[in-house]
């Protein structure tokens, strides 16, 4: 990006300059013809080549557009600007309104050159008109000078900040806009897991102990032959209860995090553990998979990502362990790093510093489906997270 694109001149001042360039010529033009000048009629016409040039800059494309055009532009009228000064000591004052084009419209290091150059040109030629020269010629241009170079210099500033500004509030913007939407999704998901666990605790297990009732009387109902007609409708019930418990597991598995809705806690785990880049995760399986209750591949999916965000977020690890281990009527998830480690007595039971539950959120999690969660850490230690799920498993049907 060039400084011409970093240092645009707002309406107003170019509104001024544009009026005080026409002024000065008129100034000029006038005095000439009160007898400031030997040659009236020549500062006239030098006027309005002069003015003629620089209005018709802001109607040039190139002008605007290229650090190459605006230098030829400038040239034009530096030329156009030395004819009048020739025939007029009265031009010399245009070279204030030079400056700031010369800053705008060129590099800032090219353009401070030709700014000295133009001064030393306005004082050279007002010391001709004279014919003397003396310090005080070359107070007015030179003070000038500085006074547009810290303008433009100043004002540069103030953009390149203004720059910095607009581009932080998109920044916070963007990123106001991103945690919005995360929190929804997250609600989403909270609540659609909350909504699994309900129907999973509630209308499941209902249908399947229906079911077993129903089978158990069926049985004691098939030893009597006289009573083939209610045998024949606890099969009916049966059958009935049978597809509700399958529609009932069928909402749970809708209900459940994307990451498990087509494939297996396994995985899931393999996935979330390819996907972290630091530390180095490994997953280990142990023992013969079986199907799990989808409440308790949720738990045990929520519960590996929020160890294993708080492993990268705090435990400083290098390297992290994942085992799934399959035991009969049980299930074990273990995360292992080898990160600085804590003191587990020193955590709130509560929520954190910075707003999250962390392990409490943790443990809940698994003591509402029956399950454990142990902590083991020490500084400089690492850190071990176990959580544990036994009981009589169902085999869901995917």
């Amino acid at each position: 990006m060039t400084e011409r694109a970093l240092t645009p001149v707002p309406r107003l001042l170019s509104a001024c300059l544009h009026l005080l360039v026409l002024a000065l010529l008129v100034l000029a033009t006038v005095r000439a013809f009160l007898g400031a000048a030997e040659h009236p009629g020549g500062v006239l016409i030098a006027a309005v080549v002069v003015g003629a040039v620089y209005l018709t800059g802001p109607l040039l494309s190139g002008v605007r557009r290229s650090a190459a055009g605006a230098g030829l532009w400038l040239a034009v009228l530096l030329v156009a600007w030395l004819g009048l000064l020739v025939l007029t000591p009265d031009a010399v004052w245009l070279a204030f309104a030079w400056y700031f084009l010369l800053l705008h419209l060129l590099p800032w290091r090219v353009g401070l050159v030709l700014v000295g150059i133009t001064a030393a040109v306005a004082v050279a030629g007002f010391a001709w008109h004279q014919r003397e020269f003396m310090v005080a010629m070359a107070v007015g241009p030179v003070l000038g000078a500085a006074v547009v170079v810290a303008t433009v210099w100043g004002f540069q500033q103030l953009h390149a900040e203004s720059e910095r500004r607009r581009a932080l509030i998109a920044e916070l913007t963007a990123t106001r806009a991103e945690l919005a939407a995360a929190e929804r999704e997250q609600g989403v998901l909270a609540e659609r897991e909350r909504l699994a666990r309900e129907i999973h605790d509630t209308l499941t297990q209902g249908f399947s102990s229906v079911n077993l009732l129903l089978t158990a009387a069926g049985r004691q109902l098939a030893g009597h032959p006289g009573l083939d007609g209610p045998a024949g409708y606890v099969e009916q019930a049966r059958q009935v209860s049978l597809d509700n418990l399958r529609e009932a597991r069928s909402l749970v598995r809708a209900l459940a995090p994307p990451d498990l809705r087509a494939t297996s806690l396994t995985d899931a785990l393999r996935r979330l553990a390819d996907r972290t880049r630091t530390p180095e995760v490994t997953l280990r399986t142990e023992g013969e998979p079986f199907a799990l209750p989808t409440a308790w591949e949720v738990a045990l999916l929520r519960i590996a990502q929020s160890a294993l965000a708080n492993t990268v977020a705090h435990a400083g690890a290098t390297r992290a362990t994942i085992t799934l281990t399959f035991l009969a009527g049980e299930v074990h998830l273990d995360l292992v790093d080898d990160g600085s480690g804590f003191d587990p007595a020193d955590l709130p039971d509560g929520p954190g510093p910075e707003g999250g539950f962390g392990l409490a959120s943790m443990r809940s999690r698994a003591a509402e489906l029956g399950g454990t969660l142990v902590v083991e850490s020490a500084p400089g230690a690492g850190t071990a997270v176990s959580v544990r799920f036994a009981g009589e498993v169902e085999h869901e049907e995917r």
